[in-house]
This record gives structure tokens, C-alpha cells and sequence, in this order.
């Protein structure tokens, strides 16, 4: 067998800003917003859909922009931080002069977007914030050219999330006591909230839009199931009415529907790879005329006009970055808007291929495997990446990361671990309580298979992740010292109690939640302090680098900080890398490019690597 050695691509090539990122079409379908870097920041641009000159309508220098929508065809209401400190502002910008305004002011207040009034309020929309409880969100009618607010729902100090009608009116509520739920619900603003139904967080009904008469919710739900479905739910009689769709072996995402036709489209739901399951025949011819048109790439609709005649997608693959076309609905005919990921070659990028293995006690766990290109498959240095949440789960795709360390002669295997999302209630409650135990046997498990394939050398497996794939990282050390060559912690949790009792204030409502799926510092002492790290940095003997954001409001600082003393005191080699202007992960480009660097450097010192 012939095989042919892959060049070394810059690390920088991988982790640089795109080119353009989320291409958004005007209602009247007549301009696009998208973000493209100015001054190593993503900012705020728009053009006319037809071509012509563009403009930039945001100058932030300090930090990427984190989202946008138009607001009517004049405004454009952006989201930003400051130094990810995850204290979200909402700005309103005018299309033709530029000009800004900030709409949520105020120092250590996080602010978001509950309804953004489309085709309803033309200067109005509705936003929380925390102002007056940093604990607590409420909801005020805002202004977007005075940036005059009034409020419309107090939070009493139990509502975690708010639903509005199809006529922006607010209607539903989500509230807990940490650890029983419960629906609120109304039939007009001027009326109380009522409960109309309560559950364990263990059970999941969440409303996700009215049904189009306003009077009954489409929700996801698995009460009753373990897969959640997709249902109709009648709030008056406090019953599911149908089954809007169902998978037998995996969750349902959601829903999405059609405001101008006013249907249902379809429902989504991961198996190894995202997918959209066609309730619409309209939209579900424009899909197949599209997968016509793409090639091997996965195509994904991201944005339409308010006549939905016109509509923007990005088609993307494993190998890459994707590109983003402009469609015409009613002929499928697409216009290419941006080719991203050209100094990317598709033919030097490795496939992300699906697998799956059993765990010690049964479970099947699936996940993705990268092998490096121009390599054999025997043998091979490996970088074990347990992803961050845990409640989260590894989808396929374009991932930078995984490409880089491909790149570098490295197999990279990802693994959704018991408690990942989208397999069940059962999956999910598999992991209450067993962070650093069974959650870490499936990550051992993992390594263990790969290594009966023939495929990993057991004395060059590196361990690396982000937020809690940081603390498994830490674990993996930790726990099993004899399994890894070397660590990566990214964010990542070290001390579960020092955890615990730093968390961002707004996360306090869900606290007796997150200490029944991780444990109670008192009633649960022994198991917390068994599953902690940094309490056990006396057994890790294996090379370490710790990246952190000092801004960062989930895993604080204190987290790095502790086990970096612990294992200097021990002479353990430790790298750390601390960003003053960053919070939970590296944002700014020049720190990304830092921080990558940096690994590469660690990896070929302590891991080795095959490859050019």
C-alpha cells in the first residue's frame, strides 16, 4: 500500500478568524450582515445581496463580536463581552448612519434576547437581564433606537426561562427550586402565571414555540419515554396531544416551522451527525435539490427573508470549513457567497469517522475517531479529547482542533461518554455522581479499545480537553497515572468543592440541581473529595500544561491556580498558561494562536508524533 505524507500546515492556518461567519439576509431580502475580521476582531458588515461595495458597521478591536440579528430592515442588534467575562451587552446599530447604541448599559449585568419582535414591533424587542438580582432574570420592553425600557414580567426568583406567543406576547415561564420544575403558563399578559405542570429536572418537558392559533405549545418532552420526542401540548388540560416526531435511538432536538407559511418544516436531532427530518414537502424538495448541488458536503438553512423566497446556507463537512451559498427557494439555484477555508486543502484534511465500544458495565458508547493522513494506522501516538460540559455531547463536523493534531501525525479520539446528551434519560442519568468514576471509566475504556485495535502505542497517549474535558484530563492523570504520557487541561475543574462554590450567581437557581448530578460538598464529602484532582496531585507523575482565562465566571481561576501549586510543590513538570483578557476559553485570536503553539510544542516534547 502507497501512502502519501501529508504536508505541515501552520498551526495559525487552523485557528485564525474565518474569512466571513454567519451570513444573515435583511427581511426584505435586500442586503446581507455577516462578521469578517477588522483588526484581528470579527466584526459587523453588511452588502446588498446583488453585489456592490460593502460596510462596516462595528469597530470592536478588543473582542469578536458574539452574534447578531436584523432587526426590520434599518437595525441590526449585535451581542458582545468584555474580556470573557460572559456579561453579555446587546447593541442596536443603524443600518444607514451607524450609529450604536448600547440597549443594556451596565456594569456585571448580563443581558439576552427573549423575543426579537419580528414583524411585530418594528422599534421594539424584549431582553432580560439581572440588573436588579444578579441572581435572577427579568423581562423589559426595549426601545432600540431610544433605548427606553419597560419592564414586563419581575422574576419572583425561581424563573430560569421565558416563552413568548406568535404575537410576542409573554406567556410562558420556566421555574425551579433546583430540583423540581415547573411550566407557568397564561393566556394573555394582563393575567397571573398559573402552574400547569411540575417535574424532577430528571424528566424533561421544554416548550419550544406556540402552535400557530396561539392557544396550545409545541414542546420536546420524555416523559413517559426515554428518547425525548417532539409533541403537541394542550397547557388548558395539562396534556400531550400527538406525537409530532419520535426516533427510536436518539433524542429530538426541536422543532422548526415556517413564520410566512405558518407550517411545521421539520425535526432535528443528532445521530452520528446532525441531522433535519423533513415534515414540509416544500422544504423538503428545496433540501434534496440542494444536496443535488453541494456535493459531499452537509448542507444547513441558517437564515431567510421574511417571504422566504430567498434563504442562506452553509455546507459543510468533516474536511471542511464549509462554504456559504445563497438559495433561491423556489428553483433550489444556488449563488456561492463565501468559499471559507481555502488555505485548507479538503484532499490534506483526515476523516472523522464514527465508532463504538462497550464500557466495562455494558453501555454502549459511541464517539468519532481521526487517524492521520500519510501514516499507517498501527501504533499510533494518540490524543484522547473527552469533550467539555459534560451535559453536552461530540458531533461530527469540521473541528479545527482535531485537524491540527491529525495534521501533526496524531489520532484523535473523541468519545461521548455516559451523561453525553441526545442518547436518552437513561445515558444521561448514568453519569449523577460519577465524575471522575464511571464517566472516567468510559474515557479509560475508550483507550483501552483502541489500543486492542492495534491503532494506539500505550506508552504515547496523551490525554487533552476543555471545561470538564479539563478535568478529565486532570482525572485521567490523576486516577489512572499509568495510562497517559502527558495532559492537557484547558478551563478545566480541578477541586469540585472550590467549584461548586463559585459559580456565576445567575447559575444559583439550578445549584441543588447541579449538587444532585455532581454531589453535595456535605452530604457527599468522601465522594467529592475522592473525584477531585487536585486533592490527589500527589499521584499524577506525567507532564502537564494548564490553559486559563482570568476573567473566566464558570471555572475560576482558583481552579488552575490550585493545581498548578500542588504539582510545582512536587516538582511535577507543569506548564501553565494564564490570559488576563480571556474567560471559559480562548477567544482573541493571538491568544488562540498562543495557546496552540504552545500544545504543539508540549506534544512533540512529550508524545512524539509520525509525520513530516
Amino acid at each position: 500500500m502507497t501512502i502519501q505524507r501529508i504536508p505541515r500546515i501552520p498551526v495559525r492556518d487552523f485557528f485564525k478568524n474565518p474569512e466571513y461567519s454567519s451570513f444573515h439576509l435583511s427581511p426584505d431580502g435586500s442586503r446581507l450582515g455577516y462578521l469578517k475580521p477588522w483588526e484581528g476582531r470579527m466584526n459587523l458588515f453588511v452588502r446588498p445581496v446583488g453585489g456592490g461595495a460593502e460596510r462596516r458597521l462595528t469597530a470592536a478591536k478588543d473582542r469578536d463580536l458574539a452574534g447578531f440579528f436584523w432587526k426590520e430592515n434599518e437595525h441590526i442588534l449585535y451581542v458582545r463581552d468584555f474580556a470573557g467575562d460572559e456579561n453579555y451587552h446587546v447593541y442596536s446599530v443603524d443600518v444607514g448612519n451607524g450609529r450604536e447604541k448600547d440597549l443594556t448599559p451596565w456594569d456585571k449585568v448580563r443581558a439576552g434576547i427573549v423575543d426579537d419582535l419580528d414583524n411585530i414591533a418594528k422599534d421594539e424587542v424584549l431582553l432580560s437581564n439581572n440588573r436588579r438580582d444578579p441572581k435572577v432574570f427579568d423581562v423589559f420592553r426595549v426601545n432600540i433606537r431610544t433605548g427606553e425600557s419597560k419592564k414586563i414580567a419581575e422574576n419572583p426568583g425561581n424563573i430560569v426561562g421565558w416563552l413568548t406567543d406568535h404575537r410576542g406576547q409573554l406567556r410562558v415561564a420556566a421555574a425551579t427550586d433546583g430540583v423540581n420544575n415547573k411550566i407557568l403558563y397564561r393566556d394573555r399578559e394582563s393575567q397571573p402565571f398559573r402552574v400547569i405542570k411540575t417535574l424532577s429536572f430528571k424528566d424533561k418537558f421544554l416548550p419550544q414555540f406556540f402552535t400557530f392559533d396561539n392557544k396550545r405549545l409545541f414542546a420536546v418532552s420524555n416523559l413517559d419515554r426515554d428518547k425525548s420526542a417532539a409533541v403537541e401540548y394542550d397547557p388548558h388540560a395539562d396534556k400531550e396531544l400527538r406525537i409530532v416526531y419520535q426516533h427510536p435511538d436518539y433524542d429530538t432536538d426541536g422543532l422548526r416551522y415556517s413564520k410566512e407559511r405558518r407550517v411545521l418544516t421539520a425535526a432535528t436531532l443528532r445521530t452520528w451527525k446532525s441531522q433535519a427530518v423533513y415534515l414540509d414537502p416544500l422544504w423538503d424538495s428545496v433540501h434534496q435539490k440542494v444536496l443535488s448541488r453541494v456535493g459531499d458536503d452537509e448542507p444547513h438553512f441558517i437564515s431567510w427573508d421574511r417571504r422566504e423566497d430567498r434563504c442562506v446556507i452553509i455546507a459543510y463537512s468533516d474536511r471542511s470549513r464549509g462554504s456559504y451559498y445563497l438559495c433561491d427557494v423556489p428553483s433550489g439555484k444556488l449563488t456561492l457567497l463565501a468559499r471559507l477555508g481555502r488555505h485548507l486543502p479538503v484532499e490534506s484534511m483526515a476523516s472523522m469517522k464514527p465508532i463504538e465500544y462497550q464500557s466495562r458495565d455494558g453501555l454502549t458508547i459511541r464517539g468519532y475517531l481521526t487517524l492521520p493522513k500519510g501514516v499507517a494506522p498501527r501504533r499510533l501516538p494518540v490524543v484522547v479529547n473527552p469533550h467539555g460540559g459534560p451535559w453536552a455531547r461530540d458531533s461530527w463536523g469540521y473541528n479545527p482542533e482535531v485537524q491540527f493534531l491529525a495534521n501533526r501525525g496524531y489520532a484523535v479520539l473523541q468519545m461521548n461518554f455516559r451523561g453525553s446528551t441526545g442518547y436518552g434519560k437513561k445515558f444521561w442519568k448514568a453519569s449523577f455522581k460519577q465524575w471522575g468514576k464511571k464517566m472516567q471509566d468510559d474515557v479509560t475504556d475508550g483507550i483501552l479499545w483502541l489500543e486492542k485495535q492495534g491503532i494506539a502505542d500505550p506508552k504515547r497517549v496523551c490525554i487533552y480537553g476543555g471545561s470538564y474535558g479539563g478535568y478529565a484530563a486532570l482525572a485521567g492523570l490523576a486516577f489512572t497515572p499509568d495510562l497517559y504520557a502527558c495532559g492537557v487541561d484547558y478551563v478545566g475543574v480541578s477541586n469540585l468543592f472550590t467549584f461548586l462554590n463559585t459559580i456565576p450567581p445567575y447559575w444559583k437557581p439550578l445549584l441543588d440541581q447541579l449538587r444532585e448530578m455532581v454531589g453535595d460538598p456535605v452530604r457527599d464529602k468522601d465522594l467529592l473529595a475522592a473525584a477531585s484532582p487536585a486533592l490527589h496531585a500527589g499521584r499524577i507523575r506525567a507532564p502537564l500544561f494548564i490553559a486559563q482565562g482570568a476573567k473566566d465566571p464558570r471555572v475560576n481561576k482558583a481552579e488552575s491556580d490550585q493545581m498548578v501549586a500542588a504539582l510545582k510543590k512536587r516538582g511535577v513538570a507543569v506548564d501553565y498558561l494564564v490570559k488576563e483578557n480571556e474567560g471559559h476559553g480562548f477567544h482573541n485570536e493571538e491568544n488562540r494562536f498562543e495557546f496552540y503553539e504552545e500544545m504543539e510544542r508540549f506534544l512533540a516534547k512529550h508524545l512524539g508524533a509520525v509525520g513530516a
